[in-house]
C-alpha cells in the first residue's frame, strides 16, 4: 500500500519527499513516479527502544511515491491520473508560503484556491471516466439485457449526479455489492485525502490557514496538517535526536511534523501500529484496522499465524504507567487473547504459536 504525493509546480513536494525517504530528484526533474519508502516517525517507539535498550530497533515503513507536477501537460494527457489511480491514498502538498524568488504557476499564493483547482480536475477525471462507461453499458444493454450490467448502470449513474454535484466519490456510501461491481475501475475520489499546507518559518506558531480548512475537512472528508518542509529538511541533517529536539523547542515546534503527516498517511490507509519488544529486538508493525491477533502474527511471520496459540498483550500506555512488564504483571494488565482479539493502535504483543 502506498500514499502518493501530489501538488503544483513549486509547491515543495521534492523536499518534503527527500525528506522523508532520503531520495534526490534524478538530474532534469520529476517526469514519472518516483517511488520510496520512509520509516513511520513515531514517538512511542523511540520511548520502547530507550526503555529496552535492544541489539536491534526496526521502524515499521511506509511506501511513499512523489507523482509528477499538475499542470496543464500532464492533464492533457492524463498520464498524472494514471499514476495517481495506482496509488491507494493520496497527499496533496498545497503551498502556503510567500517567496518572491520562486513563482507560482498562478502567479499568487493561494491554497484554496489550489485546493479546489485539484480537487476540481480529480472530480472531472471520475465523472468523464463514467460517461464514457455509461455509454458503453447503454449500447450493450439495448441488445442483451444483463442484470448486472443493469446493476451496474444505476450505480454509475447514481455515482455520475454525485459527482456532478460537485462532491468527491469518498462522500458516496455504497454497499458492499456495489464496492465489487467497481473494484476495478480507476476511481480517483474514492481514496482518502490529506490536504498538507507548506507554511513559512515564521507560520509556525499560527494555524490561520489550517483552521480555514476546519468546515471543509469534516464535509468532504479530509484530514488536514501544516508543515514548513524546508524547516523539516534542516531537522532532517542534523546529527542526533537531542539537537533534533533543542531544534524543535527553538523553533516552538510542540509535536514532529513528520510524524503527524505519517501518522495521517497510516489513518489514510486503514493502517494501525503494534509493537514487539525485548532485549534482541524493539519492532513497529503494520497492520490493518480491526485485525484480529492471529492476522498480526501472520504480518510477523506466516508460521506465527498458521500456529497460533494465543497473544500475550499489554499496552504502550499501561507499560508507560507501570514503567516495566514486571509492575504490569503485578497489576493485572497482562491480558492473555485467543483468535478473537481485535489488535488496538499500540499494543504490545508476544506471539504464542506451535508450528
Amino acid at each position: 500500500m502506498k500514499v502518493g504525493i501530489i501538488g503544483l509546480p513549486q509547491s515543495g513536494k521534492m523536499t518534503l519527499f527527500q525528506t522523508l525517504t532520503g531520495n534526490k530528484a534524478p538530474l532534469g526533474g520529476i517526469n514519472k513516479p518516483l517511488p520510496g519508502t520512509a520509516d513511520i516517525i513515531d514517538t512511542r517507539f523511540d520511548t520502547l527502544v530507550d526503555l529496552y535498550q535492544p541489539k536491534k530497533q526496526v521502524h515499521a515503513r511506509l511506501d511513499l511515491v512523489l507523482l509528477p507536477k499538475i499542470e496543464k501537460e500532464t492533464i492533457s494527457n492524463g498520464d498524472i491520473f494514471r499514476d495517481i489511480a495506482d496509488t491507494d491514498a493520496i497527499c496533496h502538498l498545497v503551498r502556503a508560503f510567500e517567496d518572491e524568488a520562486i513563482y507560482h504557476v498562478d502567479g499568487s499564493v493561494n491554497p484554496m484556491r489550489d485546493i479546489d483547482m485539484v480537487n476540481t480536475e480529480l472530480i472531472m477525471h471520475d465523472l468523464i471516466f463514467i460517461e464514457k462507461r455509461l455509454e458503453k453499458l447503454e449500447v450493450s444493454l439495448k441488445k442483451l439485457k444483463d442484470e448486472t450490467q443493469q446493476k451496474e448502470f444505476e450505480l454509475l449513474t447514481k455515482m455520475k449526479g454525485h459527482l456532478e454535484n460537485e462532491k468527491p466519490l469518498r462522500l458516496l456510501e455504497l454497499v458492499p455489492d456495489e464496492k465489487i461491481l467497481i473494484r476495478s475501475y480507476p476511481f480517483i475520489t474514492r481514496k482518502q485525502m490529506i490536504i498538507v499546507l507548506n507554511i513559512e518559518e515564521d507560520q509556525i506558531d499560527s494555524t490561520e490557514f489550517l483552521d480555514s480548512l476546519t468546515d471543509r475537512c469534516i464535509s468532504e472528508k479530509m484530514e488536514a496538517m501544516q508543515v514548513s518542509a524546508q524547516v523539516e529538511s534542516e531537522i532532517a541533517l542534523l546529527d542526533t535526536e537531542e539537537e533534533k529536539e533543542e531544534f524543535r523547542a527553538d523553533m516552538g515546534i510542540k509535536e514532529p511534523a513528520l510524524e503527524i503527516l505519517t501518522g495521517l498517511c497510516l489513518k489514510a490507509l486503514g493502517l494501525i501500529s503494534f509493537f514487539t519488544v525485548g532485549k534482541d529486538e524493539v519492532r513497529q508493525w503494520l497492520l490493518r484496522k480491526d485485525s484480529t491477533a492471529p492476522e498480526a502474527a501472520g504480518v510477523i511471520h506466516s508460521d506465527l499465524q498458521r500456529g497460533f496459540i494465543r497473544a500475550e498483550v499489554f499496552t504502550y500506555d499501561d507499560l508507560m504507567v507501570f514503567k516495566d512488564e514486571a509492575g504490569l504483571k503485578k497489576a493485572g494488565k497482562v491480558n492473555v487473547n485467543g483468535k478473537d482479539y481485535v489488535v488496538d493502535d499500540g499494543d504490545i504483543l508476544n506471539i504464542r504459536f506451535k508450528v
